[in-house]
């Protein structure tokens, strides 16, 4: 029986679903780069502005576990499921990264280094395991918990990293704004001009999408002394949420961000997928 309930396990883990990550469009990029402003005013707005404390970062973590029990529990893309989850995440990578800095004392340069060493590993752990780290082959359980565990460390990373340029570097918002822009547009032209790897410069892109995002939300929000533009955490929150509300609610409708969608007859293909220990 034992036996039995370990293969059961096993093959629940492995089986193939639907792909459960949307297409990489431009839909995809837009509301990505929302996702992690949101992740940096909204955790200041229930951190500092409303003073929740400590208290924000359990109750952010409740909420992203729920929110990936019921992404995970799912068997193909759902926009709306999806981008919660996405949204939360930003949130709470974001709020681990504070934690450290703030109330533990730990240096930008020292929480930047270990997310990058724990992402590293991930990737190792992920690609040892699987074979590959392409996204549009999350079709096992045990894929997409690869892929949410690294979307997690992305967050925190970005959110190190992005405080380390802009704060302590003292290069300011809207320098830092600029130099990651700039960086993510060297990783696109290296991808369609010069054919670098897609899986590679992904990756690479996703990561960098938070610090400019990051940075996107300090200048919004921050005050004008401080080198921002004054708008506020609530504010800015509030805006950049009815734009992901509005964009997901484009997506639902429109299904062009559903995997394999085929411009024109509004419906997805259905593909046949590789078992997974054939897979790329």
């Amino acid at each position: 029986m034992l036996r039995s309930a370990i293969a059961g396990a096993t093959e629940w883990r492995t089986r193939p679903m639907l792909n459960k990550v949307p297409e990489i469009t431009m839909y995809f990029w837009i509301i990505k780069v929302l996702c992690t402003t949101v992740g940096e005013t909204f955790a200041d707005y229930l951190n500092v502005d409303l003073g929740f404390g400590t208290y924000t970062l359990y109750f952010v973590g409740a909420l992203t576990v729920l929110a990936l029990v019921v992404q995970l529990a799912t068997r193909r893309y759902i926009a709306p499921v999806y981008w919660v989850a996405v949204v939360l995440i930003s949130v709470f990578g974001t709020l681990i990264t504070d934690k450290l800095t703030d109330d533990f004392g730990v240096a930008l340069e020292i929480t930047t280094a270990i997310f990058t060493v724990v992402l590293a590993l991930v990737f190792f752990v992920w690609y040892s395991v699987e074979r590959t780290l392409s996204i549009h082959t999350i079709y096992t359980f045990r894929r997409e918990a690869f892929y949410w565990l690294a979307i997690l460390f992305t967050f925190a990373l970005g959110t190190a990293a992005g405080d380390l340029v802009a704060e302590k570097f003292n290069l300011g918002y809207l320098n830092s704004l600029i130099l990651f822009a700039g960086i993510i547009s060297v990783i696109a032209i290296a991808h369609f001009g010069l054919d670098v790897n897609p899986v590679g410069a992904f990756w690479a892109a996703y990561v960098i999408t938070r610090p400019l995002g990051a940075s996107i939300g300090d200048y919004l929000s921050q005050d004008t002394v401080d080198g921002g533009l004054g708008l506020g955490t609530d504010q800015t929150s509030f805006i950049f949420l009815l734009a992901i509300l509005a964009l997901v609610v484009y997506l639902v409708i429109t299904k062009t961000d559903q995997p394999g969608y085929i411009s024109g007859n509004g419906s997805p293909r259905i593909k046949t997928l590789p078992e997974p220990e054939s897979a790329e």
